[in-house]
């Protein structure tokens, strides 16, 4: 079936359905019905039957706990999928062959032939798909962006990106996560890319349990730096730490030959007091759910008007399977404790 094609002239809403009720579900649920003006979201689908009430109190009475009603939904334009990572290859095969347009929440899939099997049904049914890396969605990421593609900066010399989470994630969701380099510092990578304009050539990864030992147990790491090199010649470098004491710490500097331009950590008041025992200020937001309060807005409001208007997404599906190639070889590179060509492990890597 071939996707609704949305006259630009009629700028009708577009109708979506959404399929997955957790935590980054319920954000994208509420600013799809109070904050994206040209959105309707008509369906949603859930298993967990506790979680009709949420739905029923924006206003959405259509609630199912199984996707294939949304499927079926012919006046249904788009789906937006927050279910877990195991079930995103069905699901949007299922809905691209209704000709819905999709956004998908990262990761797309944990391996680059699953990634590109999606690639290949979303064009073959001529639908749009977006990735949920939300960063790119961010003010002050695009703005760094804009600067290095317009010049500002000269040539890219240097990267440099920091984060790291107020506390480890539960137990459970490690051993089902794909390790931090899929489920944390893709997000990173993605970064990477979207920053210096160039693909990440070589990754060299070393890692450590200094945080939590029972992350160890559970046979990943909690901290980690990790060194890029890219095609354009520029070098950069990433640290990761699943536990700062102090917040959620997002920091990016890129330095090139004609200045730098950097991003610091993002706080709820900018009040500073001093006294005799020195300068003090507030803690970085906590976590990403408040520091990335309106990009997860913008991702699927610009979602809605590339249906709109027939543009390009920002996230594509191709951006996944880049920052999934540069996750993997950084996985091989600790492992073999040696860097790694990441083209050489794209070809090698299921």
């Amino acid at each position: 079936m071939t996707a609704k094609v949305v006259s630009t002239e009629i700028m009708k809403k577009i109708k979506l359905g959404l399929i997955g009720l957790g935590r980054i579900g319920k954000v994208h649920a509420e600013n799809l019905v109070y904050r994206v003006q040209a959105a309707d979201l008509v369906a949603v689908a859930d298993p967990m039957e506790a979680t009709r009430d949420f739905a029923n109190n924006l206003g959405i009475q259509n609630f199912h706990t199984t996707p294939e009603n949304i499927f079926d939904n012919q006046e249904i334009d788009a789906v937006v999928i927050c279910s877990p990572t195991p079930t995103h290859l069905p699901i949007i095969e299922s809905a691209a062959k209704q000709g819905k347009h999709i956004f998908c929440e990262k990761p797309l899939e944990m391996t680059t032939k699953k990634i590109q099997q999606i690639i290949d049904i979303t064009k073959q049914n001529g639908v749009k798909l977006q990735v949920g890396f939300n960063r790119r969605f961010d003010a002050n990421y695009r703005r760094v962006h804009a600067q290095v593609t317009s010049g500002k900066i000269g040539e890219p010399h240097i990267l440099k990106i920091t984060s790291r989470d107020p506390a480890p994630p539960s137990i459970d969701y490690i051993k089902s996560s794909g390790g931090m380099f899929m489920d944390m510092t893709i997000h990173d990578f993605d970064m990477a890319r979207f920053i210096v304009g160039s693909e990440v050539v070589e990754v060299f990864a070393k890692g450590a349990v200094l945080a939590d030992k029972a992350i160890g147990e559970a046979g990943d790491i909690d901290t980690a730096m990790i060194t890029l090199k890219f095609a354009n010649g520029c070098l950069g470098v990433i640290d990761n730490s699943r536990k700062a004491v102090y917040g959620y710490d997002q920091r990016l500097e890129i330095f090139g030959s004609k200045g730098m331009s950097k991003i610091t950590n993002n706080y709820s008041d900018t009040q500073i007091s001093f006294d005799e025992n020195g300068r003090h200020a507030g803690l970085p937001l906590h976590f990403f759910m408040q520091r990335y309060t309106e990009a997860y807005c913008e991702e699927i409001r610009e979602f809605v008007e590339a249906i709109q208007g027939d543009k390009p997404v920002l996230a594509s599906g191709e951006d996944a399977l880049k920052a999934t190639q540069i996750a993997l070889a950084a996985n091989k590179s600790l492992v073999m404790n040696a860097p790694i060509n990441v083209t050489q492990t794209f070809l090698s890597v299921p």
